[in-house]
């Protein structure tokens, strides 16, 4: 019962379930997260923590910052289900369909998008 509580406890916050949705399309930075949903990195930490601890992402460190990515194929038959029941809810919310308009506008990371190149 405990594992099926984890996992339910990591969906049971609207900020987890939209990282969730936001790790779908992609691996992403916690710097890239930060910034989309505009939260202090200690408040993601503990999200990734515990979306982490329910078996449902995973990550990498890469210099001082970790990327993170859903796991493909979760140990746990909780979270194997809800990821992919996950992975076909909301994807017509208009909230999480500007979170990833934003998000593809922006360079991975931080960096600023150069939309022309300067000629001198």
């Amino acid at each position: 019962m405990d594992e099926l509580l984890r996992v339910m406890k990591a969906l049971s916050d609207p900020g987890r379930v939209t990282i969730l949705k936001l790790l779908g399309s992609r691996e992403l930075c916690a710097c890239e997260i930060i910034r989309a949903l505009k939260l202090a990195q200690p408040t993601i930490s503990r999200h990734m923590k515990i979306l982490s601890d329910a078996g449902l992402v995973t990550g990498r460190k890469v210099g001082s910052w970790v990327h993170y990515r859903v796991v493909e194929n979760p140990a746990s038959p909780y979270a194997r289900t809800l990821l992919a029941a996950l992975s076909g809810w909301l994807e017509d919310d208009p909230a999480l369909l500007a979170l990833r308009e934003n998000m593809n506008k922006a360079a991975p990371c931080g960096k600023p998008v150069i939309e022309k190149e300067l000629r001198p």
